[in-house]
Protein backbone atom coordinates (compact mmCIF):
# COMPACT_ATOMS: atom_id res chain seq x y z
CA UNK A 1 0.00 0.00 0.00
CA UNK A 2 1.15 3.53 -0.74
CA UNK A 3 1.67 5.96 2.16
CA UNK A 4 -1.18 8.32 3.05
CA UNK A 5 -2.67 10.63 2.02
CA UNK A 6 -4.11 9.11 -1.16
CA UNK A 7 -5.85 11.29 -3.76
CA UNK A 8 -8.53 10.17 -6.23
CA UNK A 9 -9.27 12.48 -9.13
CA UNK A 10 -12.56 12.23 -11.00
CA UNK A 11 -13.86 14.50 -13.76
CA UNK A 12 -17.45 15.05 -14.90
CA UNK A 13 -18.44 16.67 -18.20
CA UNK A 14 -21.99 17.51 -19.26
CA UNK A 15 -23.95 19.53 -21.79
CA UNK A 16 -27.29 21.19 -21.08
CA UNK A 17 -29.11 17.87 -21.65
CA UNK A 18 -28.09 14.23 -21.93
CA UNK A 19 -25.70 12.04 -20.03
CA UNK A 20 -22.93 13.19 -17.75
CA UNK A 21 -19.58 11.55 -18.55
CA UNK A 22 -17.47 10.74 -15.53
CA UNK A 23 -13.88 9.66 -15.85
CA UNK A 24 -10.71 9.11 -13.91
CA UNK A 25 -7.14 8.45 -15.03
CA UNK A 26 -6.76 4.99 -16.60
CA UNK A 27 -10.46 4.13 -16.04
CA UNK A 28 -13.09 3.85 -18.78
CA UNK A 29 -15.60 6.70 -19.05
CA UNK A 30 -18.94 6.03 -17.40
CA UNK A 31 -22.22 7.61 -18.55
CA UNK A 32 -24.51 8.75 -15.73
CA UNK A 33 -27.87 10.48 -15.50
CA UNK A 34 -30.41 11.43 -12.89
CA UNK A 35 -32.46 8.45 -11.67
CA UNK A 36 -36.08 8.09 -12.73
CA UNK A 37 -37.12 9.30 -9.26
CA UNK A 38 -35.67 12.70 -10.20
CA UNK A 39 -37.03 12.73 -13.75
CA UNK A 40 -34.03 11.02 -15.34
CA UNK A 41 -34.22 8.49 -18.17
CA UNK A 42 -33.33 5.40 -16.14
CA UNK A 43 -30.98 2.76 -17.41
CA UNK A 44 -27.88 4.65 -16.26
CA UNK A 45 -25.79 4.84 -13.15
CA UNK A 46 -26.79 7.86 -11.09
CA UNK A 47 -25.08 9.58 -8.16
CA UNK A 48 -27.54 7.78 -5.90
CA UNK A 49 -26.83 4.30 -7.28
CA UNK A 50 -23.09 5.03 -7.37
CA UNK A 51 -23.27 6.06 -3.70
CA UNK A 52 -24.80 2.73 -2.69
CA UNK A 53 -22.49 0.86 -5.09
CA UNK A 54 -19.44 2.51 -3.50
CA UNK A 55 -20.53 1.28 -0.07
CA UNK A 56 -21.23 -2.26 -1.29
CA UNK A 57 -17.99 -2.47 -3.29
CA UNK A 58 -15.93 -1.05 -0.43
CA UNK A 59 -17.45 -3.55 2.01
CA UNK A 60 -16.59 -6.49 -0.27
CA UNK A 61 -13.04 -5.26 -0.92
CA UNK A 62 -12.53 -4.58 2.79
CA UNK A 63 -13.74 -8.07 3.68
CA UNK A 64 -11.44 -9.57 1.06
CA UNK A 65 -8.43 -7.82 2.62
CA UNK A 66 -9.44 -8.73 6.18
CA UNK A 67 -10.11 -12.36 5.26
CA UNK A 68 -6.73 -12.60 3.53
CA UNK A 69 -4.89 -11.07 6.50
CA UNK A 70 -6.82 -13.39 8.84
CA UNK A 71 -6.19 -16.41 6.60
CA UNK A 72 -9.91 -17.16 6.41
CA UNK A 73 -10.69 -19.49 3.52
CA UNK A 74 -13.87 -18.53 1.69
CA UNK A 75 -15.46 -19.25 -1.68
CA UNK A 76 -17.83 -16.40 -2.56
CA UNK A 77 -19.24 -13.20 -1.10
CA UNK A 78 -22.33 -11.48 -2.50
CA UNK A 79 -23.45 -8.19 -1.03
CA UNK A 80 -26.47 -6.05 -1.83
CA UNK A 81 -27.10 -2.55 -0.61
CA UNK A 82 -30.28 -0.58 -0.02
CA UNK A 83 -29.93 3.16 0.38
CA UNK A 84 -32.91 5.21 1.53
CA UNK A 85 -33.03 8.78 0.26
CA UNK A 86 -35.35 11.06 2.21
CA UNK A 87 -35.92 14.68 3.27
CA UNK A 88 -34.36 15.11 6.70
CA UNK A 89 -34.41 18.52 8.42
CA UNK A 90 -35.24 20.17 5.10
CA UNK A 91 -32.31 18.55 3.28
CA UNK A 92 -32.44 15.65 0.84
CA UNK A 93 -29.95 13.05 2.04
CA UNK A 94 -29.46 9.36 2.55
CA UNK A 95 -31.18 8.56 5.82
CA UNK A 96 -30.35 4.84 5.88
CA UNK A 97 -27.97 2.40 4.25
CA UNK A 98 -28.40 -1.34 4.68
CA UNK A 99 -25.90 -3.93 3.51
CA UNK A 100 -26.83 -7.60 3.16
CA UNK A 101 -23.91 -10.00 2.80
CA UNK A 102 -24.03 -13.69 1.89
CA UNK A 103 -20.73 -15.47 2.43
CA UNK A 104 -20.01 -19.02 1.27
CA UNK A 105 -17.30 -20.91 3.13
CA UNK A 106 -15.63 -24.15 2.11
CA UNK A 107 -16.70 -27.34 3.86
CA UNK A 108 -15.63 -27.22 7.48
CA UNK A 109 -15.29 -23.42 7.49
CA UNK A 110 -15.79 -21.55 10.75
CA UNK A 111 -19.08 -19.63 10.51
CA UNK A 112 -18.63 -17.80 13.83
CA UNK A 113 -15.18 -16.50 12.88
CA UNK A 114 -16.41 -15.52 9.42
CA UNK A 115 -19.29 -13.57 10.98
CA UNK A 116 -16.83 -11.65 13.18
CA UNK A 117 -14.72 -10.79 10.11
CA UNK A 118 -17.82 -9.63 8.19
CA UNK A 119 -18.66 -7.35 11.12
CA UNK A 120 -15.08 -6.07 11.20
CA UNK A 121 -15.30 -5.31 7.47
CA UNK A 122 -18.49 -3.32 8.06
CA UNK A 123 -16.80 -1.28 10.80
CA UNK A 124 -13.67 -0.78 8.65
CA UNK A 125 -15.18 0.12 5.26
CA UNK A 126 -13.66 3.51 4.42
CA UNK A 127 -16.68 4.62 2.38
CA UNK A 128 -19.24 4.14 5.13
CA UNK A 129 -16.90 5.48 7.82
CA UNK A 130 -16.28 8.62 5.71
CA UNK A 131 -19.87 9.73 5.16
CA UNK A 132 -19.74 12.78 7.45
CA UNK A 133 -17.21 14.55 5.21
CA UNK A 134 -18.35 17.84 3.65
CA UNK A 135 -16.87 18.72 0.26
CA UNK A 136 -15.27 22.04 -0.56
CA UNK A 137 -15.96 23.76 -3.86
CA UNK A 138 -13.95 26.09 -6.05
CA UNK A 139 -15.46 27.29 -9.29
CA UNK A 140 -14.83 29.43 -12.34
CA UNK A 141 -17.59 30.75 -14.60
CA UNK A 142 -16.96 32.12 -18.07
CA UNK A 143 -19.55 34.25 -19.84
CA UNK A 144 -19.71 34.74 -23.58
CA UNK A 145 -17.93 31.58 -24.70
CA UNK A 146 -19.42 28.61 -26.49
CA UNK A 147 -17.61 26.29 -24.08
CA UNK A 148 -16.79 26.48 -20.41
CA UNK A 149 -13.45 25.20 -19.12
CA UNK A 150 -12.10 24.52 -15.66
CA UNK A 151 -15.16 24.27 -13.49
CA UNK A 152 -12.96 23.35 -10.55
CA UNK A 153 -12.96 20.31 -8.35
CA UNK A 154 -15.30 19.49 -5.53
Amino acid sequence: MNPFPHHYLVDAVAAVTGDVSISAPSIPVLATAAPTEFGGPGGRWSPETLFVAAAVDCFVLTFRAIAEASKLPWVRLACSGDGTLDRVDGVTRFSALSLHAELVLPTGGGAERATRLLEKAERSCLVTTSLAVRPTLTSKVEVGHSSVHDLGRA
